[in-house]
């Protein structure tokens, strides 16, 4: 191992703020809560630090949004004028693309380069897809009743909690924000605690082009933050996107007030692999399916079911490339994978690792923290052969750079295993012979299925999952459900003749 003298210096990409404040009526302002440090996951260091935003606080940025939504001629502006209003917020994020972009991999330790080529790419382009999605909305109509017209129309919902994840803020928040807006919501946002860079400086940007009240900003702790969020009245929706166990807790909170919720939860993803497919193409995309995003990602192929006749090839390329990933700093260009997000959550990892060999698995590479970092939450690229799925590591959601191997003889098995388990978001197939497609990707109990792709996200399609991976959906028409309300008009085509009570 390097000695201590030689280990790696990492500069930090961006001097962020001393301290983040929350965002109410296009001001910033200082919360009544504590102060919470906020660390860059690439040298272990505290850069800046998070005012925690108690009852009144939250209470401030809900009125706020509820006097917008219900005083002001926001909801009522006409879809043209919303679809300027979502391309200027599109612009103002290419606009600063380096910065946003610096900003989050601070926060996150997420790779530059991946931020600046997807993450915020996927950001600005949800603004543009909700624009261009408004622009051919409609409404019903329906004349089958004799001398009736009956319409059906879509009105905002009123004031959205928005409660955003720590793995992809921008990309993953923006898609609410925009949302939300596009059908002419009120917003509060709640990113995590741990990762409020990006989003704190993107809400004063789209300050400068929503009007007052529109979208705020309030932070800090689930527990805290987010319980005020989702308990108070004055909310009408609340979209949650996170772990199960919060997401379960959020909808307990919210069914007491009745408040609809979407909700997009965990994921322990089957990713098959047949001898039928495209062998190179498969092995490519299990890797980019489980150490993306520095492996923390709630869409991850975790679980790499392989099938018996090339499972021991295909497990030796696989470990073979992992060997060669390159971990280290998020701002060099060669760095495939970063830091892990936060302390506490590289240990939670580092405990599957232990767990795995008590299990009776094989770790068959990394398992440990990198040894030629000496600060910082870097974690070597992991992978075990399951003992079989009812291993700790096949069930429950590690939601880091960590992959499970499983073989399997025939079609049948591979369902069943893939099945066995409590979440369903998405599911992997990979081969080239199209009855195996459609029978595999039928029986799959997952929200989504990718054949032959490592992820793909049609933005018009639904996008949730199964079981304890969510309720309800993200994409064009689930979101235009969710952030509107339906009202049904009907009148008569001519005057009526009614019964006269009480005419004697």
């Amino acid at each position: 191992m390097e000695g201590v003298h030689n280990m790696p210096v990492f500069v930090n990409p961006i001097e962020p703020p001393r301290l983040i404040k929350n965002w109410v009526d296009n001001v910033e302002s200082h919360g009544s809560g504590m102060e919470l440090p906020v660390f860059y996951p690439a040298t272990g260091e505290q850069v800046s630090s998070l005012v925690e935003d108690g009852p009144e606080d939250v209470d401030k940025a809900v009125r706020s949004a509820r006097k917008a939504f219900d005083t002001t001629s926001w909801r009522k502006q006409s879809v043209e004028r919303r679809i300027d209003l979502l391309e200027d917020c599109r612009k103002i994020i290419l606009d600063n693309l380096d910065e946003l972009a610096r900003l989050e991999c601070l926060a996150t330790g997420l790779i530059l380069r991946e931020v600046k080529g997807f993450h915020l790419q996927r950001a600005a382009y949800n603004f543009r897809f909700f624009a261009q999605y408004i622009s051919q909305a409609h409404g019903e109509r329906f004349d089958n009743t004799d001398g009736y017209l009956t319409l059906v129309n879509r009105e905002p919902a009123g004031v959205m909690g928005l409660i955003a994840p720590w793995n992809a803020p921008l990309a993953l928040a923006t898609m609410k924000i925009a949302a939300a807006i596009a059908f002419g919501n009120c917003a509060i946002l709640n990113p995590s605690e741990q990762t409020p860079f990006s989003l704190a400086k993107l809400v004063s940007l789209l300050g400068d082009i929503l009007p007052p009240g529109v979208l705020n900003l309030v932070n800090g702790r689930g527990p805290v933050t987010g319980s005020c969020l989702v308990t108070h009245p004055g909310i009408d929706r609340i979209s949650f996107t996170g772990g199960t166990v919060t997401g379960r807790h959020v909808m307990m909170e919210a069914g007491k007030q009745l408040t609809p919720c979407s909700m997009e939860l965990g994921g322990k993803s089957a990713n098959i692999v047949f001898a039928s497919a495209d062998y190179q193409r498969a092995l490519d995309g299990a890797l980019i399916g489980i150490y993306s995003n520095n492996g923390q990602q709630c869409l991850a192929g975790s679980r790499i079911l392989v099938e018996e006749k090339i499972f021991d090839k295909f497990v030796d390329e696989f470990i073979s490339r992992t060997k060669n990933i390159v971990v280290g700093d998020p701002l060099d260009e060669k760095t495939e994978i970063g830091p892990i997000a936060s302390k506490q959550h590289l240990e939670r990892i580092l405990s599957f690792a232990r767990s795995a060999i008590k299990d009776g698995d094989s770790v068959l590479v990394g398992g440990e923290r990198c040894a030629k970092y000496e600060n910082g939450y870097f974690m070597e690229p992991t992978a075990v052969l399951a003992n079989s799925n009812k291993s700790r590591v096949c069930q429950e959601e590690i939601f880091g750079p960590f992959a499970s191997f499983i073989s399997f003889k025939t079609e049948e098995e591979a369902i069943q295993i893939a099945n066995d388990t409590e979440f369903g978001l998405v599911s992997y197939v990979w081969s080239d012979h199209m009855p195996t497609i459609i029978k595999v990707s039928e029986a799959m109990r997952s929200g989504v299925v990718w054949v032959n792709t490592p992820m793909m996200r049609e933005l018009r399609a639904p996008f949730g999952g199964f079981k304890n991976s969510g309720v309800a959906r993200e994409g064009g028409y689930s979101c235009e459900q969710f952030y509107t309300e339906e009202k049904t008009i009907s009148l008569p085509k001519s005057p009526l003749n009614l019964i006269k009570f009480g005419s004697r």
